[in-house]
């Protein structure tokens, strides 16, 4: 059986240490390491966009990293409550055109038993920055 500590219910103290891993997973730019914090049969929203299982995931995310370029991730506790954490996020990347920008947003997650994520509904908007203007380096 899969599993991936921290487990639910979450006290404050677990659920930064699984956003924190988060974090780590989702700056290490690699589909296959991060997608293994989810479930096989995931759910998300990414924007407008629906993804549904983990190959999908790691097909998303081989995608955004070919495009967004020097992508760097900084992730925030909002809340939490049993299984699911609240996250409060910005990353900064460039494009092929070598547009800086920043994107902010929330994201919802829900976890199984065994500490997988089910379920993930992220908002994200972004800022187009002038690279003068990038707070992570």
């Amino acid at each position: 059986m899969e599993q991936k500590p921290p487990f639910p219910p979450f006290t404050e103290a677990t659920a930064k240490q699984k956003i924190q891993a988060a974090e780590d997973a989702w700056n290490s730019k690699n589909p296959e390491k991060v997608s293994l914090a989810y479930t096989p049969d995931t759910e998300w929203r990414n924007r407008t966009e629906f993804i549904n299982g983990r190959e999908a995931v790691k097909e998303f995310l081989t995608r955004k990293w070919e495009s967004e370029l020097e992508y760097k991730l900084k992730k925030e506790y909002w809340s939490h409550h049993e299984n699911r954490i609240a996250v409060r996020f910005e990353y900064e990347y460039r494009n092929k055109d070598n547009q800086w920008f920043r994107a902010y947003g929330n994201e919802n997650w829900e976890f199984d038993n065994n500490g997988l994520m089910k379920k993930r509904y992220a908002s994200i908007n972004d800022l187009p920055i002038l690279e003068s203007e990038r707070k992570f380096k």
